[in-house]
């Protein structure tokens, strides 16, 4: 008989034996009748069934999965444990990594002297506590639970990977974690030399992890990967929709393989750890997207950092239409871009979606007819039908000394990247002057606060007040889920102007909703974001204030009584129809 033949009879041999044990401790237990247990074997044995032994008890509703687990525990002679109200201690979780307790699907539950307690869902697996074992340096007391429940523990204490993720087989994570744990034995000095560096970026485990690490960003939709060197490990976390959580757990040895790999994709000096250094690289994927992802190093007292910016060129094609704007917020930016001369500014922090609005204005207006001219620091998407140049400090290339050049490139349009100083402000305020539209960004907190920090860079308030035609700021806010969303009760008191100024009188008949969470959104009960937004246009009364050189208060409350929706309050419209939370709009801005 062949040998995979005996491999095969032995592991069916095996089963028929479990599921015997597990019937007759049922029987004995009373929880099925002989009749019923014989019934159920046979029809098995006869090939009758295409499900196992447990999912046909649980289908024919003769034990609850709980009162298996408790019968297959005592017959192992383990403890069975309940793991939905079990309270973790976060000090064992710092004992195994989290993408080894996914490998072998087993939970650290807490330690005792020398001895830590497993759950696990095959508590006879040896190889998982002999991993563990050498891991933590502990005797393994293994406790049998639901599959369910380990992996919702680990989901929740490690962090949640979503249902799209890359799927890595057992085999495959094993192939790269034996790969990795032939090198422990090698100190960080063996790998100073370039050769060596070189050499180990290019084993297969190392590629196979940095591929699974880059391709697990993309599909889950983060936006940056960091890659973290600690003092005994290497962490890598994702952001998503904003907010950064813990994906992998790596072993401190593999830290210069992984980091030499993405260098060397990059095309970085991976000889180089003393200075910082960008690079880039592009990732084809099988639906025939192009993914740039650009690459940041930094020193650290641990190692090199890493952050890698995930740029999808399809977002680079958004419209205006379809960025979730409200209607007078929409109408108040194309009237804006309607203008064939002026300054239009977009403020906010870093990470507020200025660039991706830019660009949606960009494929708003007609790039045909037009000679539409950029200048980013760096250029992240490429445009059709639009000269796009870049900053390039080291050669010379900045942004003042790029804006004068393009000024000689007879342009209509000309974005530019961010105003960071006086001379590139004030070049970009005499282009605006000369019949050009210009569309820039500023670091503020509000649209107001964008004419006076062009004040602070000594731009003199006649000409802001001539040249720029509005100022948007804007913030982005996570989505509720639409799978898990469900309506509650918010323990914030809203401020009744809020309400007022919608024109809501009964505010009982107004409904909240929040996601409870759930496998599509990782238990975070958000799914995706949308940006909330404020609109100054330039009008005769706030031309005034800036004319007397108004502060920033003063010109706010001219444009709200002009009818300018705050930051906020476009937030509590997103709120009022049930696409946002007030957790969230509390989170992104403070102003009421």
């Amino acid at each position: 008989m062949p040998d995979h033949v005996k491999t095969v009879a032995k592991v069916t041999t095996q089963k028929s034996d479990n599921d015997r044990a597990l019937a007759r401790a049922l029987v004995e237990r009373k929880i099925l009748t002989l009749q019923q247990a014989k019934a159920i074997l046979g029809q098995i044995k006869n090939g009758k069934a295409h499900m196992s032994f447990e999912e046909l008890l649980l289908e024919s509703e003769l034990a609850t999965e709980e009162v298996i687990l408790e019968t297959k525990a005592s017959i192992l002679h383990v403890p069975y444990i309940d793991l939905k109200n079990y309270e973790i201690d976060p000090e064992v979780l710092e004992l195994i990594p989290g993408n080894i307790a996914r490998q072998f699907n087993f939970f650290p539950l807490f330690k005792i002297d020398s001895t830590l307690l497993l759950a696990m869902i095959d508590p006879k697996d040896v190889k998982a506590i002999d991993k563990v074992t050498r891991i933590t340096q502990l005797e393994i007391s293994p406790a049998l639970s639901s599959r369910e429940a380990v992996e919702s523990a680990i989901d929740r204490y490690y962090g949640k990977t979503s249902e799209q993720s890359v799927k890595v087989s057992n085999e495959e994570m094993q192939d790269i974690l034996e790969g990795i744990e032939s090198e422990e034995t090698k100190s960080e000095e063996a790998h100073e030399s370039i050769q060596d560096l070189e050499k180990l970026a290019e084993e297969a485990p190392v590629v196979k992890m940095a591929n699974m690490i880059l391709t697990q960003a993309i599909i889950e939709g983060a936006s940056d990967i960091h890659i973290n060197p600690e003092e005994d490990e290497l962490r890598v976390r994702f952001r998503q929709d904003g907010i950064l959580r813990e994906t992998f757990q790596l072993p401190k040895n593999l830290q210069s393989a992984i980091i030499s790999r993405i260098k060397i994709l990059s095309n970085l000096d991976i000889a180089e750890h003393r200075i910082p250094q960008d690079g880039q690289l592009r990732i084809k994927l099988k639906d025939g997207r192009q993914i740039d992802i650009r690459v940041s190093t930094l020193p650290s007292v641990n190692g090199e950092n890493l952050v890698l910016r995930v740029l999808d060129k399809s977002a680079a094609l958004m419209s205006l239409d379809n960025l979730g704007y409200e209607e007078d917020v929409l109408n108040g930016i194309k009237s804006l871009l309607s203008n064939s001369y002026g300054i239009i500014l977009v403020t906010g922090p870093t990470g507020s979606g200025k660039t991706t609005t830019l660009y949606a204005a960009l494929n708003h207006l007609d790039a045909i007819s037009q000679n539409i001219i950029t200048l980013e620091d760096p250029v992240e998407f490429r445009l059709p039908r639009i000269r796009q140049s870049q900053v390039n400090v080291k050669a010379g290339m900045t942004f003042a000394k790029g804006l004068r050049a393009i000024l000689r490139q007879d342009p209509d349009i000309v974005l530019v990247g961010e105003i960071r100083d006086a001379e590139t402000a004030n070049i970009a305020v005499q282009a605006a002057l000369t019949g050009h539209l210009v569309l820039s960004t500023l670091h503020t907190n509000d649209a107001a606060g964008g004419i006076t920090r062009l004040a602070e860079m000594e731009i003199e308030p006649f000409l802001v007040s001539s040249a720029v035609l509005g100022i948007m700021a804007q913030r982005l806010v996570r989505k509720i889920c639409p799978e898990c969303k469900t309506e509650y009760k918010p323990n914030y008191q809203i401020p009744k102007d809020v309400f007022e100024s919608f024109g809501i009188e009964h505010t009982d008949s107004i409904k909240f909703f929040h996601g409870t969470g759930c496998k599509h959104c990782r238990d975070t009960g958000y799914q995706g974001r949308m940006a909330i937004m404020e609109v100054i246009q330039m009008s005769e009364k706030i031309r005034a204030c800036v004319l007397k050189d108004a502060p920033a208060d003063q010109i706010r409350k001219v444009a709200m009584e002009e009818g300018m929706r705050p930051l906020a309050h476009d937030g509590w419209a997103k709120v009022f129809k049930g696409i946002t939370t007030v957790d969230e709009v509390l989170r992104v801005t403070n102003i009421v």
